[in-house]
This record gives C-alpha cells, structure tokens and sequence, in this order.
C-alpha cells in the first residue's frame, strides 16, 4: 500500500476542511464576542439590509422553527428587531438594532482580520487565484450573499449588478478598523 502524501489533498477534502476552518474563525470571533456562530452569521447577513424571515431561513439553510429560536435569542439580547413588512402587512422582517450594528461592525472586522490570515503563506499571486476560483464555485452555486465583501477603501460593501453599495453611514466608522 502506497504511503499517502497528506501535503496532497482533493477538492471535496479541502473544500470540508476550509468549511470547518472558516466555521472555526466564526465561533471564535463569535465567543470573543458574546455571539454563537450562528448569531454572527445573522448579524452579517442583516449588515446589507433587513430580511423576511423566509428570506433568512433560505440564506441561514435553517428551518423555521430554528430561525424562530435564533432570532427570538437574538432580538432578547437586544440586537435584532421585527419590524413590519411594508410589503406585506401580515410579514416582519428582521433588521438589526443600533447595539447589534455596532456588534455586527465589530464582529465582521474581526472575522474578516482572520480569515485573511488563513491563506498567510500563500503568495499574492495565489491568494488572487484562490479567490477567483472559489469565487466561481460560489457563483456557480448561487450562493447567497451571506457575508459582504470589502470595497478597495476596506469598507464592507455589497456588490449589487456589479455595483459596490456601502452599508449604511451609521456603521461606517466602525469599518475603518478593517
């Protein structure tokens, strides 16, 4: 039996363990913070806008009753409130509270800090390559817009038809940390 290189692994092997790698930074930052990993994962998702609840559970990947219990945990913190839809009269949609924009802010700052020390020892050229692929394999997958990008100023931006839309003027002082 041949001895296996382990400096050598394949793409459904490195795609899982980047996934817990980059869930690990969320728990992390998360416990730094006073958030679970999937309170973080609400707060930046709800930093580009509010949502309907159907909305976040397809984006979260949770079922309603677990999108019930994490939102309900996260509005008695104080970081999350329903708002009416003014779409709809019978819907909410859920949007983030001052305390919870700046905890958002400060969150992603720091979750963003360390990812980006992940790839460390990769060069500038392959950093580049790493992000275009998997950039298409998120693309290609439809993947939705979970966690903004940074503009070229280091602010969190969010890419709508190819346009950078900034988050709202009451965050933006915290993303000058970035």
């Amino acid at each position: 039996m041949a001895k296996r290189d382990d400096s050598q692994i394949g793409i459904a092997a490195a795609l899982v363990r980047s996934a817990f790698l980059v869930n690990a930074v969320y728990a992390e930052s998360g416990r730094e913070h006073g958030l679970t990993p999937q309170q973080g994962q609400l707060l930046c998702v709800l930093m580009a806008q509010p949502y309907g609840m159907s909305e976040l559970g397809a984006m979260l990947g949770l079922a309603k009753s677990s999108l019930t219990g994490l939102v309900d945990r996260t509005e008695r913190n104080g970081l999350v409130r329903r708002e009416p839809d003014p779409q709809d009269t019978r819907a909410v949609r859920v949007a983030l509270t001052p305390q919870g924009s700046r905890l958002a802010a400060e969150f992603y700052a720091e979750t963003c800090r360390r990812i980006e020390k992940l790839p460390a020892g990769l060069s500038a050229a392959d950093r580049a390559a790493l992000a275009e692929l998997l950039g298409h394999v998120v693309l290609d997958n439809k993947v939705p817009v979970v966690f903004l990008e940074l503009d070229e100023g280091g602010h969190a931006a969010r890419t709508t038809r190819g346009r950078g839309t900034l988050i709202p003027p009451h965050c933006s002082s915290l993303y000058e940390l970035i």
